[in-house]
């Protein structure tokens, strides 16, 4: 069944270039000029991934994403966030707003899917079934859940693969090269500094003495210490 990703982008000219380029893809495409007509379009279908421009009539890019993040029914949609700021600091806004990428304009529709397959694979399920215990930290890769001491914990697609490599691979150093080959994937154009975003997003979900099992090695890269 081919996956359903909802475009929202303003422009008429963007939405047709990358509506061909995803029907091209085998894709199923729905469209939405503003964040309104997304938001009604969600409550109808269910879409696999979102492509979002940061620059919106109304409702801005960010705005949305902060709104599809703390929707129960959104919550775990992949969001690639589409825009022509190119600055480090726009796109670390960006991706703290919950997205799972960002695509600077103009860009090449061939890379765009490439993020799209690889982004689609690690919010599948994961291969492994089997439920991971560390501390009060317990997930659970066949009902996406994670629980931590008393608390059900929200996160997105990415920040959950993220949790699950570490719990499975803890007391060993990774790079931010090594975590995008095994978490993002290999030949996947994500910048190194996106690890370090959803790093601390997910800081900031687990409660403060679980958090502490992320350790930053200094020039290293990263451990998950039981």
């Amino acid at each position: 069944m081919a996956a359903k990703i909802l475009v929202i982008e303003d422009e008429q000219a963007v939405r047709e270039m990358l509506f061909y380029a995803l029907n091209k893809a085998d894709f199923e495409v729905r469209e939405a000029a503003n964040g309104e007509i997304a938001l009604d379009i969600l409550k109808k279908y269910n879409i696999d991934l979102i492509l979002l421009d940061w620059m919106l009539p109304g409702r801005a890019g960010i705005e949305i994403s902060k709104k599809l993040r703390s929707m129960p029914e959104t919550k775990n949609i992949p969001i690639i966030m589409l825009t022509a700021k190119s600055e480090e600091s726009d796109k670390i806004m960006g991706l703290d707003s919950g997205a799972d990428d960002y695509v600077t304009k103009p860009f090449s529709p061939n890379e765009l899917i490439a993020r799209i397959k690889a982004i689609l694979r690690r919010a599948s399920p994961q291969t492994s079934t089997d439920i991971v215990s560390i501390g009060s930290i317990t997930l659970n890769p066949s009902t996406h859940k994670v629980i931590d001491g008393d608390n059900e914990l929200d996160l997105g697609p990415t920040e959950f693969k993220l949790l699950h490599f570490f719990m499975t691979h803890p007391d060993r150093v990774y790079s931010r090269s090594q975590l995008l080959d095994f978490v993002w994937g290999r030949n996947v154009y994500v910048e190194e500094r996106t690890v370090d975003v959803h790093i601390l997003r997910l800081r900031k979900s687990l409660k403060s003495d679980s958090s502490k099992h992320i350790q930053t090695v200094r020039g290293a890269g990263y451990r998950f210490s039981n």
